[in-house]
């Protein structure tokens, strides 16, 4: 009996892992270009492909390596990265916290495994499961992203030795051109929100800028802008608003 109940568990693992490497199938698919794209830019900033890859293998997370990329082109200091990069991740820990709540509950080391792999995509495909989200699945989407980030940022590396000196060299625009395409989704999505918060951080970090480093100067204007536009939106009432709108929104959802 005893036997019959481990395989039985063994094989559910097994198929919740399947069943999570195949929905996060998308997630590779739609993270091949920006982690190619990424490999040729981290070669054109100076980096050599083992700093690209460990980069990815270590942080996976594309919007913090875009901004460490760009960060390490003006020659910022790697204090100034890595807190800049701490505090752009932070929604990944509220983003863990909720999934944690709709899990089950099991071994920490698993809870460990997938917080780490938990991107804005991971969270978006896995939080739309029923509770409790079985462990294995959520390692099964994260696992498949991961490996297409890691592997394709190679691949882009090794892609930008065979484009001409020019192009390389051209590799530095497209980072801006990358961060433009990144804004303009949210933009479409958020409207109002992204242009006040990205207008308030250029102001703050225009100001900052003519006392403190770069690095410093982008990372305070961050944390500046988010903190009085979170201040604001609970003075006028907005935000309690929006998290009754979501909360209604959640509700019609589990409904259907």
């Amino acid at each position: 009996m005893g036997v019959t109940v481990v395989n039985s568990d063994q094989e559910n693992q097994v198929g919740s892992f399947q069943k999570g490497l195949l929905d996060g199938l998308s997630i590779a698919i739609g993270y091949m270009p920006v982690a190619v794209t990424f490999g040729l830019i981290a070669g054109s900033t100076g980096l050599t492909v083992a700093e690209a890859v460990l980069m990815s293998i270590l942080v996976f997370a594309g919007a913090a390596q875009y901004m460490a990329l760009s960060m390490i082109a003006l020659g910022t200091g790697a204090i100034e990265i890595v807190l800049a990069t701490f505090i752009v991740n932070l929604r990944h820990l509220l983003m863990s916290a909720s999934i944690n709540e709709r899990a089950e509950k099991g071994d920490r080391k698993l809870r460990a495994l997938y917080a780490f792999g938990m991107t804005d995509e991971v969270f978006a495909v896995t939080s739309t499961k029923n509770k409790p989200i079985k462990a294995y699945y959520i390692i099964g989407v994260a696992a498949i992203a991961y490996v297409s980030w890691v592997g394709f940022t190679a691949v882009g590396f090794y892609m930008g030795s065979f484009l001409p000196l020019i192009v390389q060299e051209s590799m530095a625009i497209a980072l801006y051109g990358l961060f433009i395409a990144l804004l303009i989704p949210s933009i479409k999505k958020e409207g109002k929100m992204v242009l006040i918060l990205a207008s308030l951080g250029a102001i703050f970090h225009s100001v900052f800028a003519l006392f403190l480093s770069t690095g410093w100067s982008i990372m305070f204007a961050t944390i500046l802008a988010v903190v009085l536009y979170d201040w604001v939106e609970h003075l006028l009432g907005i935000k309690n608003k929006e998290e009754d709108r979501d909360e209604e929104e959640r509700g019609q959802a589990s409904c259907q």
